[in-house]
């Protein structure tokens, strides 16, 4: 092997470096002086072995191969350099004197670049050599931006997929500010409409309830004086006694009282809804009160009792109650009161709806229902709301919760009823919001609320 010469000092690492692998050491001596003539960095190695060599730790930029070589010759040694990863992408130019076709393809299959056939002349050796240093440092460059650009691409997707995920989050939190805007301003509008009503209604039934006592009183006074005009006066004379009769006065002091106690019905009725809708509408936005779940249940009946009672279409849809023993639970009070409205006002929504189709004979034979049991166990309250209404297929079942969807037609639905009512439970009691339901085999939607979750 002849040593590589030691290249100048003034020599730097941007300096390519050319492996010169031949046997014959005057084409070694030539190719040497011509390529430092150029300000190139030599290597030389006389074997294939030993190019072998050198290229483990000297990495060339480009590698001159001779052919016809002691040991294993130029294509053997360009095999074994293009199957080493850390060699493979070295270019090669073949030196030989094997001039046939065969031969130039044998070596440009195996991965050379250039074949220059000998005896060569130093000028197309430099001027290929210069060529393929000029290709393979572009080579280089090109796969180091290539780089850069899948680092910036890939920065660019991270960038991009966390803008997406924010403005995701945005339009999350968005929907969720709608939602509690709606929900606020509705139970807003109804505390509003409550409180007017209420105001309006206090003042004359507390009066007519007072003055009815005092009427009750009167009638009482009244009777027994014409029953003692009656005793103390059998003949009462002709014009009395006419009277008397057209009056019918025996069924006017029977049916007095009864009239006062329907007043008092009347008035009672009054009363109980404008407590309902009170409890209905509390204003517990803020802070959550001690409650009871039955309260809120009976409020929303009452109030929804004109949904539910007969008319020319169908009997009245029965509910079943079936309470349980029920500890108060610390909650919003008006929040729950708004789910059960949902709930129960969705169900006879959907028996509406189911009885378009049907006779009100076929009605009077299935009777439409709604059973709502309350119990409480392993300091869990669970309410269970349900109908044998005409029930839901699996895809309208999915999206029920979601915001925005209904099934109902433009201007009788919003979509949002059930998804605030979901948020209600899940996110401000800590509880779970679930429905059941199969087509045909009606609804059921079941509330659980734990009461270590509310304090």
């Amino acid at each position: 092997m002849i040593s590589a010469e030691r290249p100048p000092t003034q020599a730097t690492s941007t300096q390519p470096r050319v492996l010169l692998v031949d046997d014959n050491p005057t084409n070694l001596k030539v190719l040497a002086e011509s390529i430092r003539d150029q300000g190139w960095i030599t290597l030389v190695a006389t074997d294939g072995e030993t190019a072998l060599e050198q290229t483990e730790y000297a990495t060339p930029d480009l590698i001159l191969l001779d052919v016809m070589m002691p040991g294993i010759d130029g294509f053997e040694t360009c095999r074994r350099l293009k199957h080493n990863a850390l060699t493979a992408s070295i270019p090669i130019i073949f030196m030989t004197a094997l001039s046939d076709t065969v031969d130039r393809v044998k070596g440009l299959e195996l991965g050379a670049v250039d074949y220059i056939t000998k005896p060569f002349q130093q000028e197309e050796v430099i001027a290929r050599a210069r060529l393929h240093l000029q290709l393979s440092q572009l080579s280089q460059t090109l796969e180091q931006r290539n780089g850069e650009l899948q680092a910036l691409n890939q920065t660019l997707e991270q960038r991009v997929d966390a803008r997406t995920k924010e403005l995701v989050q945005s339009v999350q939190e968005l929907k969720e500010t709608q939602i509690q805007l709606v929900q606020s301003e509705k139970m807003s509008a109804l505390g509003q409409l409550v409180a007017g009503i209420g105001h309006e209604i206090n003042n004359p039934i507390c009066f007519i309830n007072g003055n009815v006592d005092c009427i009750t009183t009167y009638i009482q006074d009244l009777t027994q004086l014409i029953q003692l005009y009656q005793s103390t006066f059998p003949e009462p004379g002709d014009a009395i006694t006419e009277l008397i009769e057209d009056i019918d006065l025996t069924y006017v002091l029977d049916d007095l009282p009864k009239l006062v106690q329907s007043m008092q019905q009347g008035t009672k009725r009054i009363q109980d809804i404008s407590a309902s809708m009170r409890i209905l509408a509390r204003g517990d936005k803020t802070n959550k009160v001690e409650a009871q779940l039955h309260e809120s249940l009976d409020s929303a009946i009452l109030l929804l009792k004109h949904r539910l009672k007969a008319n020319e279409h169908r009997p009245e849809i029965a509910i079943e109650k079936t309470y349980g023993d029920l500890p108060p639970l610390h909650c919003y009070p008006g929040q729950l009161n708004q789910v059960f409205m949902n709930i129960l006002a969705n169900a006879a929504d959907a028996f509406d709806d189911a009885n378009k189709n049907r006779s009100y004979q076929d009605i009077v034979k299935a009777p439409n229902w709604i059973k709502i049991k309350t119990e409480y166990a392993n300091h869990t309250l669970t309410v269970r709301i349900q109908d044998n209404g005409p029930g839901m297929p699996d895809n309208i079942k999915a999206q029920i919760f979601e915001h925005l969807f209904t099934t109902k037609p433009v201007g009788k639905g919003t979509g949002l009823g059930l998804s605030i009512s979901h948020k209600i439970i899940t996110e401000n009691h800590g509880g779970s919001l679930t429905c059941h339901s199969e087509v045909g085999d009606g609804t059921t939607f079941v509330i659980t609320i734990p009461t270590w979750a509310t304090p």
